[in-house]
């Protein structure tokens, strides 16, 4: 299985996962509150936080209507009226980098055309790029990305297998760039019924590449269970105030729930283990104290030959172990084994 190489940190199979905070365009268009999201991303734990870089004129025809829940959180029926509420000057990511940078958390960003993708790679130096699910089919745009060399971060959404293997033989063609695939459902929220993470098996195996989960269900179950069943890369979108307008802000983390989430994907790896099936050392002495072990029934003499009228199997398992029974049968005890006293190997002619 191939591997993504960010700076200090690699991705992928055997790796802890990489999660990344989604903020978006939560900011609402405010360099204040893009700055609290930084914050609150990295106080969080999370790896990396993701930002947008967009421009509506070039993303959005003016006659484009938004989706079904993002007229339900807006109350807007243009998708470029609703971009414009949220749009971020270029120039502001300058200052969420260094932010990024003095925090100690991972800039990352969405690009959906190819200045954006110029501006992140050769003004911001960004490590990787990331892929919406709408960019699937936009050939042109996966072109110039791969050229680039950078890591590529593409979501799936609404897409089916043959969608995705012709993106990912577009951009192998084009260019070098390393590539990991998100298993997606691009409804918001996501029934967890919906979230399908078999997909993530037959993206790895038809792809040999890191497959991630972008969560878009409520709460943190189904991203827990992605990373038990293999996912190198989780994304959830987060906000600093759930009431705040906006398409995404209801259907996010708030910070603390943020932290639980990255909180709950640490304990989902490190429960994982590491496949090998014995004892964990904070197990022994429970099993010292709940196994049985070879138990003398009365006083046996010394001389006497042990049969199964002399011998018990009582916890704990500090004699002989109940296995080694027939090991055992006919042999004559060298010493007085008093009753009830657990019979060990030198206590045995």
């Amino acid at each position: 299985m191939k591997t993504i190489a960010l700076p200090g940190r690699e991705i992928g199979p055997g790796q802890p996962c990489f999660v990344i905070a989604e903020a978006g365009v939560n900011h609402n268009g405010s360099l204040e509150r893009a700055l609290q999201l930084v914050e609150a991303a990295h106080a969080a734990g999370a790896d990396g936080v993701k930002f947008q870089l967009f421009r509506v004129e070039e993303q959005v025809s003016q006659t484009t209507p938004t989706a079904a829940y993002q007229q339900n959180q807006t109350g807007v029926g243009s998708m470029a009226e609703m971009a414009r509420s949220y749009d971020l000057p270029w120039e502001a990511h300058r200052a969420i980098v260094e932010h990024c940078r003095k925090t100690g958390i991972r800039y990352m960003s969405s690009c959906f055309d190819s200045l954006a993708v110029d501006f992140l790679i050769n003004i911001l130096h960004g490590e990787c790029i990331k892929v919406g699910s709408g960019e699937i089919t936009n050939y042109p745009l996966l072109a110039h990305m791969s050229r680039t060399g950078k890591p590529i971060l593409l979501s799936t959404g609404m897409s089916t297998l043959a969608d995705v293997a012709g993106a990912v033989e577009y951009i192998r063609a084009q260019g070098n760039s390393p590539l990991a695939l998100f298993q997606c459902t691009s409804n918001y929220p996501a029934d967890p019924a919906t979230a399908n993470l078999r997909a993530m098996q037959t993206l790895s195996l038809a792809f040999d590449v890191p497959v991630g989960f972008s969560d878009h269900t409520p709460g943190y179950t189904v991203a827990v269970a992605a990373v038990a069943m293999g996912a190198s890369l989780v994304e959830k979108h987060f906000t600093v105030d759930k009431t705040l307008p906006g398409p995404d802000h209801a259907m996010s983390l708030d910070p603390g729930e943020l932290r639980e989430f990255v909180a709950a994907i640490r304990t989902a790896e490190a429960a994982m283990g590491n496949g090998v099936k014995q004892p964990h050392p904070s197990e022994l002495d429970t099993l010292r104290v709940a196994r049985r072990s070879l138990v003398a029934v009365r006083t046996i003499h010394a001389g006497e030959k042990l049969d199964e009228r002399l011998v018990t199997l009582k916890r704990p398992a500090t004699g002989i172990d109940p296995r080694l029974w027939e090991a055992v049968r006919g042999r004559a005890a060298a010493v007085e084994i008093p009753a009830d006293t657990p019979i060990t190997w030198d206590m045995l002619a």
